[in-house]
Order: C-alpha cells, then sequence, then structure tokens
C-alpha cells in the first residue's frame, strides 16, 4: 500500500511539472544540436563548449556581454603613418638640376636637463646637457621666464647667461649651465610669497644644424612652492650647516671596496664632524661598496646619489663636469668650504696646522688650489713581504714620483656661494680671487689607478731609498704611513669592527 502510494505520487509530480520538464529538455536538446552544427563551421567561427555555455549562460544580457567584451579585448594600436614622400631632384627652367635633401631622425637632443636650483632672490642656476656640434657651429640663446603662481604678480623674461664649464671636452653632448638672473626678484613680494615656475626657453636660432628651421623647446626648469621660497630663505640666511663638503666625481668601474674604506675613515677624520660627503654612483657602487658607505651614511656624513641614467647621453667621463656643477648648486648654501677631488687621491696638512686653519688663513680667496704628490701605484717596501695585504694602500705605497719640470693636475676648494659655475680642476667662473700658491700649507697625495684594481698593489718590492723605473725616478715618502695607525684607530672608534673583513 505505501509503495502504490510513491508511485501516484511521483506521477503526480511528474504530471504536474509536465510544462516546466518539457522546456528544460528542449533546451538542452537545442543546446546539443547548435554545438554539433558548429563543429562543422570554419576555424574562425568555432567556440568551444565551456565558451559557449560562458557566452550564452553566464552573461544575463546582450549589451553586458557587449560591455565585458569591450573591456577585455585589446585593441591593436592604430598603424604608423605612411611615410612621406621624400623630396626629388627638380630640373628648373633654366637647365640647372636643383639637387634634394631629405632629413630623416634628430641628431642630438637640444637640451636634457638635470636640475635647476635658486641661487637668490633674483638668480637662477639650470644644469644640463646639449648638442655640442650646436654650440661649436651655431649660436643658441636660451631666454628665461618666470611665471607666478599668483595670477596677480606680472611674469619676468630675461637672456640666460650660457657657461660651459667642460672646456669642450664633451663628446656628443657638451655640459651646460644656464644662469638666469632677473632684474628684479622673483617668487615673492614684500608682503606675500607665491612661488611660480622657471621656464627656459631653447632656441637654435636656425644654425648648427638645419638653417631651415628655427626650433624652440620649452620646458619647465623648477617649480617652486610658497614653502619652497621660505625653505630657501631659511636657507640661504643662516649659517651653514657644514664646514666642509665633497663634491665626488661619477665614480664608475668595478671599485676597491677596501681602497673606498681607507679614503672615508681618513677625509672623515680629516675634515671633522661637521663635514659631508656627496658621492655618485655611474656604475661603480657595487655591493662591496655599499657595505663601506652603509656605515657613514647612517652616521650622517655620508649621501649617495644614483647618476646612472646620465649613461644613456655620451659626454665626457660620465658627464663629471654635470655632477659636480650639481653638487655645487644643490649645497651652496650648506657649506662654507667645498672641496673637489677623486677618491684615489688624499688631502694632507701639516703635522702643526689642521684643515680649519689652512682656509681660515686662505678665506679672502674664493677658490684656491692644491698641489700634487703623485705616488707609485706598485712599489712597496722589502720591509713589508709577507705581511703587505694586511696593511692598507696608503700605508704600504711609500715611493713619491720625484720627476721635475712637470705640469702636474692640482685639485681645488671654493667657498661656493661665490661660485657660478665649477670645473673638475679648478673653476673658471668665480667671483673673487683664486691663489695657486699653497705649497707648504696643502697638498694631496695621488694613488693613480688603485681605486680601480681588486688585486694587492704591491707588485714590487724595493730594498731602497731611491729607484727608477720606466726613466721615472722614485724616492721613499713615509708621510702618509706614518699616520695610517691613527687613522685604523679613528675608525674602529667610530663605526666599530664592521668594516674589518673588507676585501680588496
Amino acid at each position: 500500500m505505501t509503495k502504490e502510494k510513491e508511485r501516484k505520487m511521483f506521477v503526480g509530480v511528474v504530471w504536474n511539472c509536465a510544462a516546466e520538464l518539457k522546456l528544460v529538455l528542449t533546451a538542452i536538446l537545442f543546446l546539443f544540436s547548435l554545438i554539433t552544427i558548429l563543429q562543422f563551421m570554419p576555424n574562425r567561427f568555432t567556440f568551444t563548449p565551456s565558451n559557449l555555455g560562458t557566452t550564452c549562460i553566464s552573461t544575463p544580457s546582450i549589451h553586458a556581454s557587449l560591455s565585458v567584451s569591450s573591456i577585455n579585448t585589446t585593441v591593436p594600436p592604430p598603424p604608423p603613418p605612411p611615410p612621406s614622400s621624400p623630396e626629388k631632384d627638380e630640373v628648373l627652367e633654366n637647365g640647372v638640376i636643383k639637387r634634394a635633401f631629405n632629413p630623416f631622425g634628430s641628431a642630438a637632443y637640444n637640451f636634457i636637463l638635470m636640475s635647476a636650483y635658486r641661487g637668490g632672490l633674483n638668480t637662477f642656476a639650470v644644469m644640463g646637457l646639449a648638442s655640442k656640434p650646436l654650440h661649436v657651429y651655431g649660436k643658441p640663446s636660451y631666454m628665461c621666464e618666470w611665471v607666478p603662481n599668483d595670477d596677480s604678480q606680472e611674469k619676468a623674461s630675461v637672456l640666460g647667461t650660457q657657461i660651459l664649464p667642460d672646456w669642450g671636452y664633451g663628446r656628443v653632448y657638451t655640459v651646460l649651465v644656464v644662469n638666469c638672473t632677473f632684474t628684479v626678484p622673483v617668487g615673492a613680494t614684500d608682503d606675500n610669497i607665491h612661488g611660480g615656475k622657471l621656464l627656459v626657453h631653447a632656441v637654435t636660432n636656425g644654425t648648427g644644424g638645419d638653417t631651415k628651421f628655427n626650433t624652440t623647446d620649452t620646458f619647465i626648469a623648477l617649480t617652486e612652492t610658497e614653502r619652497d621660497f621660505a625653505n630657501f630663505i631659511s636657507t640661504f640666511s643662516r649659517s651653514p650647516k657644514y664646514d666642509f663638503l665633497y663634491c665626488g666625481s661619477s665614480l664608475y668601474g668595478n671599485l676597491s671596496p677596501q681602497r673606498v674604506r681607507e679614503w672615508l675613515a681618513f677625509h672623515v677624520r680629516l675634515f671633522g664632524e661637521k663635514s659631508h660627503f656627496v658621492m655618485h654612483d655611474a656604475g661603480g657602487i657595487h655591493e662591496g661598496v655599499m657595505a663601506v658607505l652603509k656605515p657613514w651614511m647612517d652616521k650622517g656624513y655620508v649621501t649617495l646619489h644614483d647618476i646612472r641614467e646620465q649613461e644613456r647621453f655620451d659626454g665626457y667621463y660620465h658627464n663629471q663636469f654635470l655632477i659636480v656643477n650639481d653638487c655645487l648648486h644643490r649645497y651652496k648654501f650648506q657649506a662654507k668650504w667645498m672641496f673637489f677631488f677623486d677618491v684615489d687621491e688624499f688631502i694632507f696638512v701639516p703635522k702643526k696646522s689642521t684643515i680649519k686653519s689652512v682656509v681660515d688663513s686662505l678665506k679672502d680667496y674664493t677658490q684656491f688650489t692644491i698641489e700634487q704628490m703623485p705616488m707609485s701605484n706598485n712599489l712597496c717596501l722589502e720591509e713589508d713581504r709577507g705581511k703587505s695585504y694586511r696593511k692598507w694602500g696608503f700605508e704600504k705605497l711609500v715611493y713619491k714620483d720625484v720627476q721635475r719640470g712637470i705640469r702636474r693636475d692640482r685639485k681645488y676648494a671654493v667657498q661656493p656661494r661665490n661660485v657660478i659655475a665649477t670645473g673638475v680642476h679648478m673653476s673658471q667662473n668665480t667671483v673673487g680671487k683664486t691663489t695657486h700658491k699653497t705649497e707648504g700649507r696643502i697638498k694631496y697625495f695621488h694613488y693613480h689607478g688603485t681605486i680601480a684594481e681588486r688585486r694587492e698593489p704591491c707588485r714590487q718590492l724595493v730594498n731602497a731609498t731611491t729607484i727608477t723605473v720606466d726613466r721615472t725616478p722614485y724616492e721613499v715618502d713615509t708621510t702618509m704611513r706614518d699616520i695610517a695607525g691613527t687613522v685604523k684607530r679613528f675608525e674602529l672608534k667610530m663605526i666599530g669592527p664592521t668594516l674589518q673583513r673588507t676585501r680588496q
């Protein structure tokens, strides 16, 4: 009896839902028929069952399907415009054949901006690279324009002064400093700070390239807010933060971490607590060198700038003239004295003086240059045999080149507030006097080539106070060797033993 009731109940349910069941069965039959037909259609119309299910079942409406399709479909970029037809030679009425010339592309950028800094209430310095042929064979000009943020203030324009500090050493690009000095202060009035933008209009004047065109490229060199102006006034009006600031040239190549370690410890000790060192990484700061810099960075003595991007632009010696000019103007009001020399060069002052007493004696000069003491980069004392690897580079390289009658490069220091642009060996754009008579007061020992070698520098051990190698006379000079112990103890006191295992 119970089974009979269950059978009748099932039949009743099926009978009551017959219409719905027919609809479902019809839909299934239609779906499979459609899939069977699609199997015989061309490939470009083929859908997989999963695609069909996704398209037909999950999409609630035609409009929704179109919306999703438009979002997910990647539209191919438009084809490039067809190249223009070149001009052709033409035969003139008088029988002369006028030849055609068709230029394509561009040889170099007009201007590559690196930085711009305010140098006073009415003056700015803009640092960049410019096309060398344009400056060698043409007469480009640069118009400076100040656009205030306050529309009620008037704009100001002035012709920029061009300074080429690299003395013609540029390659495709040459370093250019544009000085923009307006006739009136800009950025503020007596009762209001408004800030603004410094625009530079770089004009080719139809020379140095295609004389048919007088091209002008306009770019924003500097954007200054009210806060930026207030910060500048604060820095400008107070005493410099540092007594001494080092502006380093571009560091590149496979540098020796140990040589960099020695250089830093030596000069932090020399320049003292109120000193700072700005280093520029052009590819030379690898992991080992970074490990040497980091303790001094944490102590606040070193700032590292990554300038590897400048390698895109073919300038002289990793664009070092550009880099030192950027450093000059970036830190111009933060240091009393700024030093420019390399990391294989060690500044030295006599025992009875200090670096402060030396610069104080030269305070009437904007710039002074420093005499070079060239040292051998491979001659060492025989007494160091078997233990030279434990000694620092300036401790064991004690043979000085004493050849006379040779003009040697000098390095220099400046009071930066009086410098408009600078170079690598000296500045030719200063306000004030320069002196080269610094012998006996300050000098630098030059260990040429040692910074870029990762091996032991002592390759010839000598048991003599004088020797001539390749017609170059050398004499023993232990000036730097004598203070090595003091420098090592100073490093240990300042940053501990963290760098004791530094490798060549």
